[in-house]
């Protein structure tokens, strides 16, 4: 039986910004140092939300620490807010596409951090990635479904050779 564990974080899901760094003089000493920050302020908080949800499930399937110790798979299901051209009766039963910021890796990125050192130890140990945006349906909340599976070793699929060469050009004579 595969290991799995899935929950929901309720809030507007947040990216991971984009990371900036900027050369400082101490004080102190004046010598020049490196700092870099987070381009958005948000993803703390939205970050801190996953790992208290992911921690909560944890502790309710009595799992007490690190709960994945090898490959995992990761699917994600972020659900945005329905901007207003969506909100009318007549566009209600649209399942129209999220074109828009924020882009799901970005997305994906604070979803990983945030289970660093809760669900598993490292993001690293993520074989195989799924992530999705959606808009909310009228009268749902804005969330992240997420599911977090101890992942199936399976051999690399067999590819049929290809029919002609990939490159056509002079054979050297």
């Amino acid at each position: 039986m595969t290991r799995e564990l899935r929950f929901i974080v309720v809030g507007v899901p947040i990216p991971q910004g984009s990371l900036k760094s900027y050369v400082v003089k101490r004080k102190s000493d004046g010598h020049a140092v490196a700092v870099t920050t987070s381009d958005n302020p948000k993803t703390k908080g939205w970050r801190q939300s996953i790992a208290d949800v992911a921690a909560r499930e944890l502790r309710a399937a009595q799992n007490i620490g690190i709960y994945f110790t090898g490959a995992v798979e990761f699917d994600v299901t972020f659900y945005l807010p329905r901007p207003q051209r969506l909100m009318t009766l007549k566009a209600a039963g649209r399942h129209d596409a999220h074109l828009t910021r924020p882009d799901v890796g970005k997305l994906l990125r604070a979803a990983e951090d945030a289970l660093s050192q809760v669900v598993w130890t490292d993001d690293a140990q993520i074989t195989d990635l799924h992530g999705r945006k959606r808009y909310c349906a009228i009268g749902d909340h804005p969330r992240a479904e997420i599911l977090v599976r101890e992942a199936r070793p399976e051999p690399p699929p067999e590819l049929e050779p290809l029919a002609a060469p990939l490159f056509e050009g002079s054979s050297g004579e």
